[in-house]
């Protein structure tokens, strides 16, 4: 949000009357503000550059407000002030007007073709005998500066440029030149400088260097001239000196250059809308015409005003209020919107002035008349509906899959959603438009020209990135992919993946295969035509011939896997073979309704659909007197009403996360609408209205997987506490010493049976690295002489020589040893006992298995 720093005295000398800050802060909120700081120009200096650098500062206290990033009309002290008088019924919204000049003829500002290359729009207007003081200078200025960082996106949509018109004469040029033939003094400059001098000028000003890259490239700089061949500016970077603007200017000239005409235009009227209140015929604007190259002539600025129509019922009903018509109009008319009822029904007519050009649907105009109502004054009401928030299933299987991945010895990668098209197409043997890839309209770099339509390419980069690490290297991503899919209201979709890469000396086919079946063990899928998973040969040019299969599930292709294609490793600047796996997880999820709403169900379609059940619905039990013993006591007592609140207090249903017939027997045991004083059964009676509203469905509702109603024989006496009520035990202590003995033979059955099964023996992968003495050392003999290290529970496995330096290599060797019967401090003591050849030995990793 930007901020607004005003002087306070002076701002509440605007305003008529003084306010303690914690008044002014209550009237900030009130209004959709926050005053976020309380400080002075000497307290901002001391805290960013020192106490020494703060001497001799002003003291003057400073309020900063922040403002929404949308109400331009508020980034002034003017703009500020007329807003909250407004707001208090102290002022009336003023009308703002366009006038012809005196003299009849607007001044004219001509744009040539050559402007069409670098920054093709104009718009200017008059400020007509305007009168500055040093504060209403000073806030002229700023505002010029907090639009440029706002909606004017640092200067690079719109530039605004302002001067004294009684130091130039009209028509005004706009047009393009090349830098080596534009001369001027810039602004506070002593002298003249071409453009190109001036871009080398401003490289190390630290205001101004931030805006000579959207130029600096162009063959041509953007430059406005009187008719006299003066340079009034080079926009976006600099005024010229000759017409600046100062205390004693009277006739100001306005005009902003822009790519973005639409952006100018509101930046336009924001300017001499928030300062035309100081010229001598307050809230006017002199008109100026500008010419286009096709002979086309505007007059701008357009101050243009537009009406709206809407129901009191919808803002009632959105803001959760219920106010007459005529009141709603009443606080539009606080927030600048003039409104009144038309008289037709519930019908609001809304005016919105040229400093609202925020207001662009019926929604911004109902948040306004909620501010105005004040927020604090909406009555807090308890939702109709509780619901206990739930993961989204697709996120939640991505999360479990990564958990169990990572454990299979595979390392996560997460690269960019967007890509170059040769990262999708051509490096991966495929045509560009059988992708259904999502283009973006304008990207920045070609790096990122579409959406990803598979993982595979992000993975194979990220190992071009690290080719220097040790081998073997296995990556894994889960992520979407977008495709484009017309029937979606936005027209594309996006896909939840799975892609793993094995990169290595040899293709390693079946690690990749060993992860898809560990993968379908994971999601419970077991092997089969018919109700599980196969894998089929297919033909894919990103894959070697012969060595790619498609994956089925339940009949469906699902993805593929196998090993590259030379020319893909190739044009990934890869030099070993590697072997992938990608696979779309969406299809494991089912058919349930929380799964179809996911992330890519319009709301519309949502609200339309009759999703199917997860679990089959069986009919409801033949009605008979329900029972109001549960486990939670005799709900018709208020001990148990207040026993099921209780368990009510964290929960939507009964059992699980909709209803089922377990809400309905409990319902149905509660003999009428819950009720008590001060709200202290709140959460049984959501629930009992909830579930009330499945009346029609009810019978069809899913059974119940626990019994939380009571037969009527097994209910304790009425006479009875609740407290006393063993819901898991036994009245009858004979029944109770026959079920203890029943249980200690069960469990001595199964330690019985547990005590035949063999012990899980624990073992672990060591990885040794094993150096000599020096590089004369013969590394073959080394190596047999760890070898012939032999003991129970040991298995060595490969080796290989690592480079040191200096021409000494070093051996790293693996091995596997059983936990229990070899430790790693017995074998560097077997192998540093080979003085001659061994200096040391290291562990350099050690895993479990």
């Amino acid at each position: 949000m930007p901020t607004v720093g005003v002087k306070r005295d002076l701002l509440f000398n605007a305003l008529g009357r003084t306010f303690t800050d914690e008044e002014f802060d209550e009237l900030c909120f009130e209004f959709g503000l926050e005053l976020d700081e309380i400080t002075s120009e000497k307290d901002i200096i001391s805290r960013e550059q020192g106490d020494t650098k703060a001497s001799g500062a002003s003291d003057i206290i400073l309020y900063k407000i922040d403002v929404p990033a949308n109400r331009y009309d508020l980034l002034c002290l003017e703009g500020l002030v007329r807003g909250l008088q407004v707001f208090k019924n102290k002022l009336e919204a003023p009308r703002y007007t366009r006038v012809r000049p005196a003299s009849g003829e607007p001044q004219k500002l001509i744009i040539t073709k050559e402007t069409a290359a670098v920054r093709p729009h104009a718009v200017a207007a008059v400020l007509r005998n305007i009168t500055f003081t040093q504060e209403r200078y000073d806030s002229f200025i700023e505002l010029q500066e907090k639009l440029h960082q706002n909606i004017c996106r640092k200067r690079s949509l719109v530039a605004i440029g302002t001067h004294d018109l009684d130091t130039i004469s009209g028509p005004f040029t706009y047009t393009a030149k090349p830098p080596g033939d534009i001369c001027f003094k810039p602004l506070n400059q002593t002298k003249e400088y071409t453009a190109t001098q001036l871009m080398s000028l401003y490289k190390t000003d630290s205001h101004l260097r931030h805006y000579l890259h959207i130029i600096e490239d162009k063959p041509a700089y953007p430059v406005i001239y009187d008719s006299n061949g003066i340079v009034l500016s080079m926009p976006p970077i600099i005024n010229g000196d000759h017409s600046k603007i100062n205390l004693k200017t009277k006739n100001v000239f306005v005009e902003c250059t822009a790519t973005d005409v639409t952006k100018a235009k509101i930046v336009l009227d924001m300017m001499v809308t928030m300062f035309s209140e100081y010229c001598s015929q307050p809230f006017t604007v002199e008109e100026a015409e500008v010419v286009y190259p096709d002979g086309k002539a505007c007059i701008y600025p357009e101050l243009a005003y537009r009406k709206e129509k809407l129901s009191s019922k919808f803002i009632n009903h959105k803001v959760g209020i219920n106010e007459s018509t005529e009141k709603i109009a009443q606080l539009l008319t606080r927030m600048c919107l003039r409104s009144e009822a038309t008289g037709v029904g519930d019908e609001i007519e809304v005016e919105i002035p040229p400093t609202r050009s925020d207001v662009i649907h019926a929604c911004d105009i109902m948040e306004d008349a909620a501010i105005a109502y004040g927020f604090n004054n909406i009555t807090h009401t308890t939702p109709r509906t509780y619901t206990v928030a739930n993961q989204f299933p697709l996120n939640k299987l991505t999360e479990l899959l990564r958990q169990d991945l990572a454990a299979a010895g595979f390392t996560e990668a997460l690269n960019f959603a967007l890509c170059s098209q040769d990262d999708i197409a051509d490096k991966l043997g495929r045509k560009i438009s059988d992708t259904k890839a999502v283009h973006i309209s304008n990207p920045k770099t070609a790096e990122f020209q579409v959406a990803r339509t598979t993982l595979l390419p992000g993975l194979l980069k990220t190992i071009a990135a690290n080719r220097k690490m040790p081998l073997p290297l296995r990556l894994f991503e889960i992520s979407d992919v977008v495709l484009k899919d017309p029937t979606k209201d936005v027209g594309a979709k996006n896909s939840r993946r799975f892609c793993a890469v094995y990169y290595n000396k040899s293709p390693g086919f079946e690690v990749i295969h060993g992860l898809l079946d560990r993968t379908m063990q994971l999601l419970e899928v077991k092997p089969g035509r018919a109700e599980g998973y196969h894998i089929q040969a297919a033909d894919d040019s990103t894959f070697f011939h012969g060595r790619c299969a498609e994956i089925f599930v339940r009949g469906q292709c699902v993805g593929r896997l196998g090993v590259l294609h030379p020319d893909v490793i190739t044009r990934f600047e890869l030099t070993l073979p590697c072997s992938a796996l990608e696979m779309d997880i969406e299809p494991f999820l089912g058919d349930s309704a929380e799964i179809l709403l996911t992330h890519d169900v319009p709301m519309q379609e949502v609200i339309a659909h009759n999703f199917p059940v997860q679990i089959a619905a069986r009919p409801a039990p033949a009605s008979c007197p329900a029972s109001t013993k549960t486990v939670f006591g005799d709900v018709s007592t208020p001990a148990g009403l207040k026993a099921l609140n209780d368990f009510l207090a964290d929960k939507s249903y009964m059992e699980g996360f909709t209803a089922s017939q377990a809400d309905v027997s409990v319902f149905d045991a509660v003999p009428s609408v819950p009720s008590a004083p001060s709200g202290s059964l709140c959460h049984l009676v959501r629930w009992y209205k909830h579930i009330q509203s499945f009346q029609r469905e009810r019978a069809h509702l899913p059974s119940a997987t626990s019994q939380f109603v009571l037969p009527a024989d097994l209910s304790t006496d009425a006479s009875s506490d609740d407290d006393d009520i063993d819901l898991f035990g036994s009245d009858d202590e004979a029944e109770s010493a026959e079920a203890a003995k029943l249980k200690e033979q069960r469990l001595a059955e199964y330690a019985a049976k547990k005590s035949k099964k063999p012990a899980l023996v624990a073992k672990s992968s060591i990885l040794l690295d094993v150096k000599p003495w020096d590089d004369e050392t013969d590394m073959v003999k080394l190596e047999e002489c760890v070898r012939s290290v032999r003991m129970d529970g040991l298995l060595w496995g490969q080796a290989k020589l690592v480079p040191v330096g200096y021409g000494i290599k070093k051996l790293q060797i693996g091995c596997v040893v059983e936990d229990d019967k070899v430790g790693t401090d017995l074998l560097e003591e077997a192998i540093t006992g080979f003085e001659d050849w061994v200096q040391s030995v290291d562990v350099a990793a050690f895993n479990k298995i």
